[in-house]
């Protein structure tokens, strides 16, 4: 359960269920969980999140599933939980429900907001709805747009909302978002022309001057160096460590693209951003009439707003009043026109962002996507926390009564919510003390009573009327309030500035306000020259921002409604709003004042806890009972605990749930209502989960038992059956590839190359060794069916003929295949007219030499080392190869040269007869070879010498086919070419270099 079993050594998770509840024990856990990463922990349906300052990751796609369609008490606290359970309410029960995220700057409201769209987002990720997911994209990519020109660093929080923010959230009948409406509150407009020190303008001013591209900010008139405008350097250092403007100026531009805004309303944007900073810059002189010192930038400022530099000057300088129906130009001093260019920069730059975010809302409207039928929304507020500052103004005023409101309504919904949940159970309620804080909201918005009423009617009033003037009539009408106080109330209190300050006891500590800049800041002045100047702008974007321009100077209108009747007339209507809808919340604590990921503050922590009244929201939670949870669930998560109700119980639930109470012994430590057991002690809770935990372990063993018997079982089906399937597979494939074989070769024996172009059926794996065989086997049959066919005499040339083949077909032009093949050419007297001398000679070689055979005869030209051509025989034995003169009765010229010295041969790929055999000696034998008919008898030589050589040394000669080819002569490297020419005497081995040639006749 999410208050206990993340383990023991993270504290409680749901502070309900401290064993002791007080301050000391709040502080002690939250600080225990603050220290050991846990940085969310809930009260009850209240999740409380202590911002880390640090990234973390628990946010990915794992944690949302973990939390998606879970009840809040089922896993670790988590803001997932939180969203999770405000979407299935509104799914589930059709109901509007809304989120509210209060705490004080800096506290992670913002961020806590954005990651509650992201989960919105995620678990509502239908595919195929194209309108789903661009809503959810132009919702997700809104907040880096409103974040740039709503946020600012301050010196609490660097990406603080200087605005407040509510979105509903539309959603259809399936519970997938369809659209949506922004509402923005009291943007602090002030910021646009004055910092603190230490703090900067809002991020939009920075991120332009870093992010944007040269060719924009040429275009803009402005450089990269804040320090050059008056505007954005009056904090002091404008880097923040921990914003990269110029990464976050690209995403806005990509967001601005994403959510639809056009190119020319993007540059609109940035121009009258550039403008404000321009505006900065003008100065003014003249005591009576005011002109302008820099014209330079009036001009800028005027181009950027598509007006003339004069409309812009006398804006600037002037006023027009229309006074018993004439129109009159009222110069400004130099004094009245610095005011006149503050406001007018504060009025420009505030209507563009309500104009951003109207234009973000029609993006998202649901009428867009054409939403028919009923619709319910999620509410998400992100409203500026409590802030005490040095400088109190008109502006914290505001946002700590917005706070007010909150806080109020808080404590009312979550006493309402408990006591409606007792009586709908049928619980009798037990009444809690706590601290209303009406009396300040009161304080503030009562009518012809209140601070706001008081500050309204010195608006009003003819005249001078000075901020003193008002904070003395406060003096006088609230003088008796318990939460007011001023100098003149309590003149010991040296604290308040005489005729400045006054001091409000909030319900989140004391806050001293100056009066100085209320009245100005509360009548909002901005003269109808500077909305007629932006109306008449060629600009269609600008001039759809100020449409009262269009009215005329003579044209009576009603006194416009002041800054904080307006802010609070917002803040009533958002609260009756938030009220209407089932409420959730998330309440954000600052843990330290130096952003730091270690450091716990106490002191400042527990005022937040104190002024969030987050004790009084677990004693209203446990003012009856700590605990409930339903019937079925309770039955369900405890029955282990209870033999009669393990493993399943068959009566009604209510009576199994009375059982394990019962047995327990806890029956005068609970209620029973309607559809819900109630707890009212934290340790009876802890009894029972301890009790569970003691079951789980030997219920996991049966479990475990069970499971792995069963398994193996399944397993074992599972093997055998993958067995018998695998045998009577194999057969079958071996059956069917048996078929096939049978099917493509069965006809072999009547085709003409007996099978040989028959593609092979693919084997199965397991016969692929078997295929092999066959395949040599099918070879094998197929040589014997072309051997039967030749004649057994033949068959001995035919062998040689094939070793030639191997070796020449494709490479040399002719090798004499088409003729017969007789090798002992010199016996034979086709080539020989004198064979008997040749024969007689063979005859005492083989008795001398004891060869068996002459293999290859025949006349030859030969070149030896003196690169001389000779004629000559050669012969061919089976042992040795013999040079012949046959001009000597064919007679050896010396002993013959061992088959075994053969290393191999080199032919030419022409018709030549040139063949050259390779010795090991360091001498090979060049030889051209001649014949009376001449035949081609190179590639018989080739195949008698292969033939042979392959018998003796069991492996295949080797034969180069090349048209230069080389050898040894003398023991000397030569290249040996073949030239074709008209040699008349036949052919002739010639010198040519350090070459030797072959003149082949080429007739």
């Amino acid at each position: 359960m999410a208050g206990i079993h993340e383990g023991p050594e993270f504290g409680v998770g749901d502070f309900v269920l401290l064993h002791e509840l007080s301050l000391d024990a709040f502080m002690d856990n939250l600080k225990h969980r603050f220290n050991k990463g846990k940085i969310y922990t809930y009260i009850g349906e209240v999740v409380v999140s202590v911002n880390p300052y640090r990234s973390m990751d628990i946010y990915n796609n794992s944690f949302v599933q973990q939390y998606k369609d879970r009840e809040i008490y089922e896993r670790p606290p988590h803001i997932f939980a939180l969203a999770d359970n405000a979407h299935k309410t509104m799914r589930r029960q059709a109901r509007d429900t809304c989120i509210v995220i209060s705490g004080e700057s800096g506290s992670g409201k913002t961020e806590a907001s954005k990651i509650i769209m992201r989960y919105i987002a995620a678990v509502t990720n239908i595919s195929g709805q194209r309108e789903v997911e661009r809503v959810k994209d132009v919702l997700i990519k809104s907040n880096n747009i409103l974040e740039a020109f709503g946020n600012a660093k301050t010196n609490r929080n660097d990406n603080s909302s200087r605005f407040g923010k509510y979105m509903d959230i539309n959603f259809d009948f399936k519970g997938d978002p369809v659209g949506g409406h922004i509402s923005n509150y009291l943007l602090e407009k002030s910021r646009v022309v004055y910092q603190q020190e230490g703090e900067r303008n809002f991020h939009s001013f920075y991120q332009l001057m870093a992010g944007a591209p040269e060719a924009m900010l040429n275009e803009l008139k402005l450089t990269r160096d804040p320090k050059k405008y008056n505007f954005v350097n009056q904090g002091g250092d404008h880097k923040v460590g921990s914003i990269n403007d110029k990464q976050d100026f690209r995403a806005v531009m990509d967001a601005m693209r994403a959510t639809g805004f056009t190119e020319e309303q993007t540059s609109t944007l940035w121009k009258i951003v550039s403008s404000v900073l321009h505006l900065g810059n003008i100065e003014f002189e003249g005591e009576e009439e005011s002109t302008v010192v820099n014209s330079v930038e009036t001009a800028t400022i005027a181009a950027l707003l598509s007006v003339t530099k004069d409309d812009v000057e006398k804006a600037l300088c002037s006023r027009v009043i229309a006074a018993g129906g004439n129109v009159v130009d009222k110069h400004l001093n130099a004094g009245e026109a610095h005011y006149a260019r503050k406001a007018f920069a504060k009025a420009m730059y505030d209507r563009m962002f309500s104009w951003i975010v109207g234009r973000i809302n029609d993006a998202i409207d649901p009428k867009h996507g054409g939403l028919v039928g009923k619709n319910t929304v999620i509410g998400v507020l992100d409203i500026y926390g409590f802030e005490i500052f040095d400088n109190n103004s008109f502006e914290q005023f505001c946002i700590n009564y917005c706070n007010e409101k909150l806080q109020q309504l808080f404590i009312e919904l979550v006493l309402k919510q408990e006591q409606e949940e007792y009586m709908r159970e049928g619980i009798q309620w037990q009444h809690v003390d706590y601290f209303n804080n009406k009396v300040i909201c009161d304080l503030v918005e009562l009518p012809h009573k209140g601070v706001l009423a008081i500050l309204d009617e010195a608006c009003l009033n003819v005249g001078k009327v000075t901020d003193e003037m008002f904070l003395d009539a406060m003096s006088q009408k609230l003088g008796k309030h318990e939460r007011f106080t001023c100098r003149k109330l309590a003149p010991a209190d040296k604290t308040l500035e005489h005729k400045r300050d006054f001091r409000i006891r909030h319900y989140a500590g004391d806050v001293t306000y100056s009066v100085a800049g209320f009245i100005d800041k509360n009548k909002d002045t901005l003269f109808m020259d500077f909305k007629r100047l932006l109306f008449n702008s060629t600009n269609s974007v600008i001039k759809d921002m100020w449409p009262e321009g269009a009215r005329s100077v003579k044209e009576t209108t009603k006194r416009p409604i002041t800054a904080g009747t307006s802010f609070k007339n917002s803040m009533i209507a958002l609260v009756e709003n938030l009220a209407s809808k089932t409420p959730f919340y998330v309440r954000c604590i600052k843990p330290n004042e130096v952003k730091s990921p270690i450091v716990f503050d106490d002191t400042r922590t527990k005022h937040q806890v104190m002024y969030l009244g987050l004790l009084e929201n677990v004693r209203v939670r446990r003012a009856g009972f700590a605990f409930r949870m339903q019937y079925e669930r309770f039955l369900q998560r405890y029955k282990l605990i209870n033999s009669s109700t393990w493993p399943n119980f068959n009566g009604q639930t209510l009576d199994g749930v009375k059982r394990i109470i019962r047995d327990q012994g806890f029956e005068d430590d609970v209620k029973y209502g309607k559809s819900k057991i109630f707890i009212r002690s934290p340790q009876t809770l802890f009894a029972l989960e301890t009790a569970r935990d003691a079951k789980i372990p030997s219920i996991v063993l049966f479990l475990q038992r069970l499971t792995r018997g069963a398994l193996g079982r399944q397993k074992a089906k599972k093997v055998r059956a993958i067995y018998l399937i695998m045998r009577r597979f194999k057969r079958y494939k071996l059956r069917s590839y048996a078929l096939a074989c049978i099917e493509r070769f069965g006809n072999a024996r009547r085709m003409k190359d007996y099978g040989k172009g028959i593609q092979w059926p693919k084997p199965p794996h397991s016969m692929r060794p078997t295929v092999e065989l066959l395949k040599r086997a099918h070879a094998r049959w197929r040589a014997h069916m072309i051997l039967a066919r030749i004649d057994p005499k033949d068959r001995p040339m035919m062998r040689l003929k094939v070793m030639a083949g191997d070796v020449l077909v494709g490479k040399r032009a002719d090798w004499g295949v088409k003729r017969n093949w007789e090798g002992n050419y010199l016996a034979s007297t086709k080539d020989n007219s004198n064979t008997s001398d040749f024969v007689s000679q063979m005859s005492t070689l083989k008795n001398r030499d004891g060869f068996s055979i002459v293999l290859f005869s025949s006349y030859v030209k030969k070149a030896n080392k003196h690169n001389k051509t000779a004629e000559r025989g050669i012969a061919i034995t089976d042992k040795f190869i013999y040079k012949i003169d046959v001009k000597k009765k064919f007679k050896p010229m010396n002993k013959g040269y061992p088959l075994t010295d053969v290393t191999g041969m080199s032919v030419s790929p022409g018709r030549d007869q040139l063949a050259i055999i390779h010795l090991s000696g360091g001498n090979d034998l060049v030889l051209c070879l001649e014949n009376p008919a001449q035949e081609e008898r190179v590639g018989e030589l080739i195949g008698v010498m292969c033939s042979h050589m392959h018998k003796i040394l069991k492996k295949d000669m080797k034969v180069n086919i090349s048209k230069t080819l080389n050898c040894m002569l003398g023991h000397k490297p030569r290249t040996v070419v073949v030239k074709e020419t008209a040699v008349n005497g036949g052919t002739v081995f010639k010198k040519e270099g350090d070459s030797l040639a072959l003149m082949w006749p080429n007739a």
